[in-house]
C-alpha cells in the first residue's frame, strides 16, 4: 500500500481488555466467538491475544487476561489504551460473586479506565441458580459505579453461545462510540 491512498484511518480496530475472576468463562468465550466452537480451556497463566471481526472494516483485539489471584496484580498493566472493558462473572457462583464484584470496582477505579465503557457478561445462564442481568446488576452496584460511562450486563452462556452475539455486538458499539469521543477531544485539545 502506498503512501499516497493512505487515508487518514477511520475507526477499523479496537482494543478490549477482557478481565473476571478465574473459571468465570473468558477463553472460553474468546474460543466460542473465533471458532465458533467451546473448547476445553485450561486456566490462563498469562494472557491470550485473539482478534475477532466485528462487522465490516472493525477489528477488536481481545486481551484475555488470567483470573488468578496472582495475575489479579499485573491487570492494571493491561489497560492502557484499551477502548472497552468486558468483564465476565460466572453467575452461578455465588460464593465468589462478592469477590468478583470487589475486583471489578478496583479495577474501574484505575485512571486508564475512566470513562471506558464496561459490558459484565452474566455468564453461565444455563446453570441452576444463575442470576439474571437485573440481580447482577444490582448486587454489582453498576448504576453508582459506572455512572461516568456507557454500561451494560449481557446475560450468556459461553458453552451454548447464546447472548455471545448480543454481546459482542454491544462491545463493538460502545467500543466505536468511545474511539469517536477520543478523537474528537483529541482534536479538540490540538
Amino acid at each position: 500500500m502506498g503512501l499516497q491512498n493512505a487515508k487518514p484511518s477511520r475507526v477499523k480496530r479496537a482494543s478490549i481488555v477482557m478481565l473476571g475472576l478465574d473459571s468465570a468463562g473468558k477463553s472460553t468465550l474468546l474460543y466460542k466467538l473465533r471458532y465458533k466452537d467451546a473448547f476445553l480451556t485450561m486456566p490462563t497463566i498469562g494472557f491470550n491475544v485473539d482478534m475477532i471481526e466485528a462487522g465490516k472494516d472493525f477489528t477488536l483485539t481481545f486481551w484475555d487476561v488470567g483470573g488468578q489471584k496472582k495475575m489479579r496484580e499485573l491487570w492494571s498493566n493491561f489497560l492502557e489504551d484499551t477502548d472497552a472493558l468486558l468483564y465476565v462473572v460466572d453467575s452461578s457462583d455465588k460464593r465468589r460473586l462478592e469477590e468478583s464484584r470487589r475486583e471489578l470496582e478496583l479495577v474501574l477505579k484505575n485512571e486508564s479506565l475512566q470513562n471506558v465503557p464496561v459490558i459484565v457478561l452474566a455468564n453461565k445462564q444455563d446453570l441452576p441458580g444463575a442470576l439474571n442481568a437485573e440481580e447482577i446488576t444490582r448486587r454489582f452496584k453498576m448504576k453508582k459505579y459506572c455512572s461516568d460511562r456507557n454500561w451494560y450486563v449481557q446475560p450468556c452462556c459461553t458453552i451454548t453461545g447464546e447472548g455471545l452475539a448480543e454481546a459482542l455486538q454491544r462491545v463493538a458499539t460502545f467500543a466505536k462510540q468511545y474511539r469517536k469521543s477520543k478523537e474528537t477531544f483529541t482534536t479538540l485539545k490540538e
